[in-house]
């Protein structure tokens, strides 16, 4: 079985492969403290049953000091099954047309690469996480950049530390857009306000992508908070919530041979 490991800014996201097919997926929080040793105990931990199953890993990490120690765990505890982590100079087919390649991150890079394997259209990979990113593909699956926005739990903390009178909710539809109360005023801002805003970006994109409307374009939403806002988005298409594993699989087949 394959083990991809997504290692976020926020979480870290186990997904089990047999074949073609997730067997199973685990979510747990990152922490850049976190050893090697640890990171080790608690993915044997979720596996269960399956730990001593695996035989391969493809990984990846937008955070330096966990990937430090992701390095050791794999030399430590799975030095004999083949494995990959993905960084500059590995194998990925996907052509990066933006001013510095060596900037993208390697989740923006598998995204890229599991949303073409999905569609053979121009794409836009919206992944809801620490931060909001809106990523751009062309019909040939280049990347071809995109835009940051913060993220939703990040504008929710900043909010309730900055404003005194105001605190966090939980983030669920309010009754109505006009809120009749501080908790629903704040709920209709984070979820209408975030789908406004992506879909505002994406439509810009799509326009870019597509002039006149003339290629179809498929809007793919992705990342842990993306069912809080995808029932407002009138510009989502699809909702993948296992794309980056899907991309860590693919990017395994190109560069480990069986």
């Amino acid at each position: 079985m394959l083990l991809t490991v997504d290692v976020g800014n926020t979480n870290i996201v186990l997904g089990l492969y047999s074949g073609t097919d997730l067997v199973g997926d685990w979510r747990m929080r990152t922490d850049a403290r976190m050893t090697a040793d640890e990171l080790a105990l608690t993915v044997r931990g979720l596996l269960g049953p399956h730990a001593d199953a695996v035989t391969g890993i493809s990984a990846l990490s937008t955070v330096p000091a966990v990937l430090r120690e992701l390095r050791v765990m794999l030399a430590r505890y799975y030095a004999r099954v083949p494995k990959i982590v993905v960084e500059p100079g590995v194998r990925t087919g996907v052509a990066l047309l933006v001013d510095n390649p060596k900037e993208v991150g390697a989740d923006r890079l598998v995204n890229t690469l599991a949303a073409h394997h999905l569609h053979d259209t121009a794409c836009v990979v919206v992944d809801f996480g620490t931060s909001t990113n809106v990523d751009a593909i062309s019909a040939r699956g280049e990347f071809l950049g995109g835009a940051f926005a913060p993220g939703i739990e990040i504008s929710v903390d900043a909010l309730a530390l900055r404003a005194a009178a105001l605190r966090k909710v939980e983030l669920v539809p309010p009754r109505s857009v006009i809120g009749k109360n501080t908790v629903e005023c704040l709920q209709s801002g984070i979820l209408y306000g975030f789908a406004g805003q992506v879909d505002g970006l994406v439509r810009r994109i799509v326009r870019e992508l597509s002039p006149g409307g003339t290629e179809p374009v498929a809007v793919l939403a992705t990342g842990g908070l993306a069912p809080l806002v995808i029932g407002e988005s009138e510009t989502i298409t699809d909702h993948v919530p296992d794309l980056t594993l899907l991309g860590l699989r693919l990017v395994f087949e190109r560069n480990i041979r069986p």
